[in-house]
């Protein structure tokens, strides 16, 4: 007899109003981590940022309450009030409808982050509760809702109004709703991070920041009248600078741009996209036009003063760019972006107004500051000698170790060679290394056992780490290269794996061989962090085994104590897997590789100056530094209990 198919009209499901956005919250904010539930103040902030760019504001207030609510005051004009045409306030249509704002049209804002409209009100559809007061008119308007929807009363259909004032504004106070996020505590250092950096790229807007959690309120202004120029000292406040700070502005086709770079004494590049004031993680075209025209314009100087000879190949856009960090800062007024959060855009006009700017700036510069020419030059020859030498160290070490090796605990490859759908599990120890190569599906997974902790890249030379043989393997094994010291040629499209997995024992030397592992790849092959290639496998640390039943797997200490909590009458054994090696294959495939029931959890960079800071203060040789960062940030922290 055939199935019964239960597809009809009645499977068609309409949701009303911000339903879906509290269904699918990632599609809006990004995940319901932490990193999703900081966004939420971001949206707000950014509608406060629109204000000043409109020309009305400039003083933002950001308030992390006692009561683990978030408050965001602006001075801006004040959210309109009166009535709208569909036949309620205009603020509260924006809080209750996606796409419903002041920024489709050509009146209100000129340039806007949050093009999209869903802001607001995406914030609001994710809080337990969300408080509106709007400063307009004379008067204070009072607004409330409820997981989205209004929690008052309208006032013979307009907002009830709760006081006077002169001054104009709108301050916000929401609380993100438990049953939708996984943590609901900010991340006071993101948030202060991300203000600080709306302060550099708006030199004549104020941040405020007070944090009145933990018994204390603890206060953070931010006005930064150098913008773009203070931001890029600020970057490399401990390196060792070849060049003063560059600064270069213009217009092109209604859109503004701004840059600024500096070269200092390493070779890397660091790179920030911002449109609007938004952070674009993955870049896009303005970043693109700005990166080719500062090639061309550099090698035509090259050749110009006789650094590149006639029979000379020109320098590559990764030459020139070798030491250089930079911001670049465009104003677009119908920007498009690659996503709700915005980490890419996509605008061909950003990248000629970029090209532009740099075309007609750049020479300007230069032709008058000769010493500073000849340093980006100088930087750009080194950095071609590396890239040339050490190509020919690659190739010979590729020649000597295909990636089908398997001896002495190193890789065991897996027989498909269909980049997307293969992975490779880094594995530490000989005895999990083992088991993992029994229990794994060796048609698309590859296996790499190292052998105890790797070297920690933020305090070893170039020289050591490229010695390093884990670090040489894992290199050979991906295939796409190292961003620094073989010879600058990363190259993601080689990437042999779509996954790749650190699998370590859920213990303290497991969490410090993968944080070892995570400072190389963010340190030195930082696109397969940004591209979402890098995954940290989530193995068990327990399993019970009650005597009526199956046996049940549990990821953490608030698991068991959950566990034990609905299971108070019944007796259970308990097994501690204190290494994956105790693992008996059936048991590590089922808990750890099977794409079926395994857990993973993908790396992530969400503030890229932050996540810098960190990197350098946890990984590094200062201590006190460390010490204060772990004293400061202890409560952030996730921990087993």
């Amino acid at each position: 007899m055939a199935k019964k198919d239960n597809y009809d009209e009645n499977s068609i499901q309409v949701l009303e109003g911000l339903e879906a956005v509290r269904r699918r919250p990632g599609m809006y904010i990004g995940s319901t981590s932490r990193k999703g539930l900081n966004h939420l103040i971001y949206e707000i902030v950014d509608n406060a940022v629109d204000e000043h760019l409109a020309g009305y504001c400039d003083r933002i207030e950001v308030i992390l309450e006692k009561d683990g609510s978030c408050t965001v005051s602006d001075n801006g004009r004040g959210i309109p009030v009166g009535m709208h045409e569909k036949g309620v306030p205009a603020e509260r249509l924006v809080y209750t409808t996606l796409h419903a704002g002041g920024k489709f049209g050509n009146d209100a804002y000129k340039t806007s982050g949050g093009l999209h409209g869903v802001g607001s009100s995406v914030v609001n559809a994710l809080s337990a509760y969300l408080d509106v007061l709007v400063k307009r008119d004379g008067a204070i308007h009072h607004d409330r809702f409820r997981r989205g929807r209004p929690d008052i009363d309208l006032v013979n259909g307009f907002l009830p109004i709760v006081g006077r004032a002169k001054e104009t504004g709108t301050t916000v106070n929401f609380l993100p709703d438990p049953d939708i996020f996984e943590i609901t505590r900010f991340s006071a250092a993101e948030v202060k991070s991300r203000l600080h950096e709306t302060a550099y790229l708006n030199p004549g807007l104020t941040m405020a920041f007070t944090d009145k959690r933990d018994g204390e309120e603890k206060k953070e202004l931010y006005h930064e009248e150098d913008g773009l120029v203070g931001y890029v000292r600020e970057l490399n406040k401990n390196a060792e600078c070849l060049t003063e700070p560059i600064y270069m502005r213009g217009r092109d086709e209604g859109i503004q741009v701004e840059i600024a770079f500096q070269y200092v004494n390493e070779f890397h590049e660091n790179i920030l996209g911002y449109c609007n004031n938004i952070y674009n993680a993955d870049g896009g075209t303005h970043l693109t036009g700005f990166k080719t025209a500062f090639t061309t314009v550099m090698n035509n100087y090259a050749r110009e003063i006789g650094v590149l000879k006639e029979k000379d190949a020109n320098f590559t856009g990764a030459d020139i760019r070798s030491g250089m960090t930079a911001v670049i800062s465009v104003k677009h007024p119908d920007p498009r972006f690659e996503g709700q959060t915005k980490t890419k855009l996509d605008n061909p006009d950003a990248s000629r107004a970029a090209a532009k700017v740099v075309t007609e700036e750049a020479p300007h510069y230069f032709d008058r500051n000769i010493e500073a020419l000849k340093a980006v030059l100088s930087s750009a020859e080194k950095s071609a000698r590396i890239r040339k030498a050490e190509e020919k160290t690659k190739n010979s070490l590729l020649s000597r170790q295909k990636y089908s090796f398997d001896t002495n605990g190193k890789l065991a490859n897996c027989i498909s060679r269909d980049a997307s759908k293969c992975e490779i599990f880094i594995v530490e120890g000989d005895s999990a290394g083992g088991s993992a190569k029994t229990a794994r599906d060796r048609n698309y997974q590859a296996i790499l056992p190292i052998r105890g902790k790797i070297l920690n890249v933020e305090k070893a030379s170039i020289d050591k780490i490229l010695a390093n043989a884990e670090i040489k393997t894992m290199i050979t094994s991906f295939g796409c290269g190292f961003s620094e010291g073989y010879g600058n040629d990363f190259d993601i499209s080689k990437l042999r794996y779509d996954k790749i997995i650190i699998m370590a024992d859920a213990d303290v030397d497991g969490a410090h061989i993968g944080t070892l592992l995570l400072t190389l790849f963010y340190r030195y092959m930082p696109e397969l962090i940004t591209e979402g290639h890098i995954y940290v496998a989530m193995p068990p640390l327990y399993k019970v085994i009650p005597q009526k039943g199956e046996g049940e797997y549990l990821y953490d200490d608030r698991a068991l104590e959950r566990y034990r909590n609905r299971h108070k009458r019944e007796k259970f054994a308990l097994q501690r897997y204190k290494g994956l090696g105790e693992m008996d294959p059936d048991q590590l495939w089922e808990t750890t590789l099977d794409p079926k029931t395994r857990r993973l959890r993908r790396i992530e960079i969400g503030d890229a100056k932050l996540s810098s800071d960190i990197t350098e203060i946890l990984m590094g040789t200062d201590v006190p530094p460390r010490r204060d960062f772990i004293y400061e940030h202890a409560r952030d922290a996730e921990l087993d209990v």
